[in-house]
């Protein structure tokens, strides 16, 4: 999975049980190091630690809301690329009534199964497992061949509508499997996030605080974040994915007496 690098490899569950374990070995750490410090030099002042710990979780926020942004920017471009596909179809399914039989029916046959591959590929599992998308657009670009070789001229919307429905899905192809939080932004999240509530735990230990219970909201909140993040990232394997109605109305559409 192209961009995700270590974090591929982890399930959505993997994900939160490492960074829940890595938010808390840092405040813990944090704590330590400032327990450690303190007992054997001079008291340092808290103040001023309190203000870079706030600067380094401005900062920490900052990312994680850019990085959200990659990631809900993607979805809501999934989101669109699934309607457009549909109104492709469907825009195509009726312009096929301008071209002569046996090419209408075999051409109007031909999308309605390519919907239930399309719906196969979306994750949506009702679906009437029939031939590949890849088979069915041979098919297809093959009876536009042929109908454009006997009409030459006369059924140009056509041939053009139905480049819109192969071209859009390349475009799905592309938005779910390369358009990804890349490598780097993660990369520096967690590096940012360690070294934030490292900070955090440090101030802890000199304001000479015991661990709070509130430490652990903290952590399980920031895990939940994470997780929300590289679901929303990983098309089909959790949670929040993409609807598939606007295929599943097209299909019902399509079946109608």
């Amino acid at each position: 999975m192209q961009g995700e690098g270590l974090l591929a490899a982890l399930p959505i569950w993997g994900i939160f049980i490492v960074t829940l374990l890595l938010v808390v070995l840092s405040v813990e750490g944090g704590y330590r190091w400032a327990d450690y410090r303190q007992k054997r030099s001079k008291q340092e002042v808290e103040a001023p630690i309190g203000a870079m710990v706030g600067a380094t979780l401005g900062l920490l926020a900052f990312i994680l809301g850019f990085t959200f942004s990659i990631a809900a920017d993607t979805f809501h471009a999934r989101k669109e690329a699934v309607v457009d596909e549909a109104n492709a179809i469907r825009a195509t399914y009726l312009l096929a009534e301008l071209i002569p039989d046996p090419h209408r029916t075999e051409v109007r046959k031909l999308l309605r199964e390519y919907v239930e591959a399309r719906l196969q590929w979306g994750g949506e599992k009702k679906v009437a497992v029939g031939r590949s998308a890849g088979e069915l657009q041979k098919q297809l670009w093959a009876h536009t061949v042929l109908v454009g070789a006997q009409n030459p001229g006369g059924v140009d919307v056509f041939l053009e509508s139905v480049k819109k429905v192969l071209g859009l899905q390349v475009e799905r192809e592309i938005l779910r499997k390369q358009s990804r939080i890349p490598g780097p932004f993660w990369a520096v999240l967690y590096m940012i996030t360690v070294l934030a509530l490292a900070a955090m735990g440090y101030h802890g230990g000199v304001a000479g605080t015991t661990r709070s219970p509130v430490m652990m909201a903290v952590a399980v909140a920031f895990s939940i974040v994470i997780v929300m993040i590289a679901d929303v990232d990983r098309p089909g394997q959790g949670l929040i994915d993409v609807s598939q109605q606007a295929m599943i109305d097209l299909r019902n559409w399509m079946t109608e007496p």
